[in-house]
């Protein structure tokens, strides 16, 4: 085992028992080492002799690790449940210093680059969900950790300052949470389904306030359309909506699918489902491919005990679901509840090409990075040929190509020992990922 990868697995190594995870760390960085080498024969015997394994022994670690790909390895999901969020943050960044070294078992590949980016950008999502990209220090030629750009900097020397502030910062005004939802790019018929919606609540409250009579607008929504397209931010904006109404103490979002929902036998799932909705109380619990809920006796034994949340704590929790339009047509006829409390559906159209390729801008200017005209012509006559498939990501899929592009750049910098502002910055045609042609 080479000394960086040695020093990062040591950090894994000390983060978990930081977090009293008590593990085999060395396991895991193994397994999720050999995923992201998979795809690379040559990579097996240089994997083996890094971390002292028999080189039969590559693809069972490598089965092992797949799902670590697009999500926590398990030992980070653990440490991530302790609730010790530096230690998460800090096994994460070591995770991703152990996916660079895979990339680098062999002669590196484009492919291998980015399947070790991806997998690192997927550890650190895990621990911070807003998105924060990292770049892996081995995926330059520059000696020790590489420097963040200063938003980055400042985000992670400041984590306890900043949710400190937060905690301390009023909450946004209806005009700011209506103003966040216009400025989302696209949507522009969510956007009037809410503000219809906010201001339909306001003069129902208004009403009841002055004793007079009222319709009863249903505050439950049932968002529809493909994967990518914006429900969840667009939840998390009506959940602030309806806390700057006066409808909800909390405005949370808690979000959840069947997975969170469901348990094993028959009985449990109403306690699991129970406490998901008790953690929601005062805020917005959303649901994603809720229409998975009706496949079986345990998810309709969860929507049972959601119909009867929503009457026991109907001034207190509100409930979005969410999925496919037909699938989610389906659910809602599967119980007489739900069909009485959800009112209104809103449908997510997909991005059009123009669209999606201003969200790849919008990705690129938050993260000082500057695409050429050729880039940006390049990425649309991608979104041009890309099959739109119940598959395709919208949103998801620009994402992917941006922080694809972003460790492409990396690679392409890698001789390049003191690169100027223009060169850190720039996105060339070259850097957007093979893949995605």
């Amino acid at each position: 085992m080479n000394d960086d990868l040695a020093a990062a697995v040591a950090v894994m190594r000390t983060s978990a028992a930081d977090a009293g995870v008590t593990a085999n760390v060395d396991d895991d960085a193994a397994e999720f080492a050999a995923a992201i080498c998979d795809g690379n024969s040559r990579s097996q015997a240089a994997w083996a002799d890094a971390f002292g394994r028999p080189a039969s022994s590559f693809g069972k670690a490598s089965g092992r690790g797949r799902a670590s790909r697009d999500g926590p390895t398990p030992v980070l999901a653990r440490i991530i449940a302790s609730g010790n969020q530096a230690a998460s943050e800090a096994y994460a960044r070591a995770l991703a210093e152990v996916a660079s070294a895979a990339a680098t078992f062999a002669d590196p590949s484009i492919d291998g680059i980015n399947a070790a980016g991806f997998a690192a950008s997927a550890q650190l999502r895990a621990v911070a969900p807003s998105g924060r990209l990292f770049v892996p220090a081995a995926l330059t030629t520059t000696p020790g950790p590489v420097a963040a750009p200063p938003a980055q900097v400042a985000q992670t020397s400041t984590t306890a300052a900043t949710a400190s502030a937060a905690a301390a910062a009023p909450p946004a005004t209806l005009a700011e949470l209506l103003a966040q939802l216009d400025d989302l790019i696209g949507l522009a018929s969510v956007k009037d389904e809410i503000h219809h919606q906010a201001e339909l609540l306001r003069i129902d409250k208004l009403r009841t306030e002055n004793n007079l009579k009222t319709p009863g607008v249903s505050r439950h929504l049932v968002f529809v359309g493909d994967p990518g397209t914006g429900k969840t931010t667009v939840a998390r904006l009506v959940a602030g909506i309806y806390r700057a109404l006066g409808l909800l103490v909390g405005g949370q979002l808690v979000e959840t699918d069947r997975s969170g929902l469901v348990a094993g036998y028959v009985g449990q799932t109403a306690i699991k489902t129970a406490e998901v909705v008790e953690s929601a109380i005062g805020g917005v619990l959303f649901v994603d491919e809720a229409y998975s809920l009706a496949s079986d006796d345990f998810g309709g034994e969860s929507i049972a005990t959601l119909v009867k949340a929503m009457e026991d704590h109907r001034d207190a929790l509100v409930l979005i679901v969410a999925g496919y339009t037909e699938e989610m047509a389906t659910f809602i006829d599967s119980n007489p509840g739900l069909k009485s409390r959800f009112r209104t559906t809103i449908v997510f159209p997909d991005y059009t090409d123009d669209e999606l390729l201003a969200i790849f801008q919008s990705l690129c200017h938050d993260a000082d990075f500057s695409p050429t005209q050729g880039c940006a012509d390049a990425l649309r006559a991608i979104l041009h040929g890309v099959v739109r498939d119940r598959e395709f990501g919208n949103a998801r899929f620009v994402r992917n190509v941006f922080e694809a592009a972003v460790v492409r750049q990396a690679w392409r910098l890698r001789g390049v020992a003191a690169p100027t502002v223009d060169q850190l910055r720039t996105l060339e045609v070259d850097d957007l990922p093979t893949s995605a042609h």
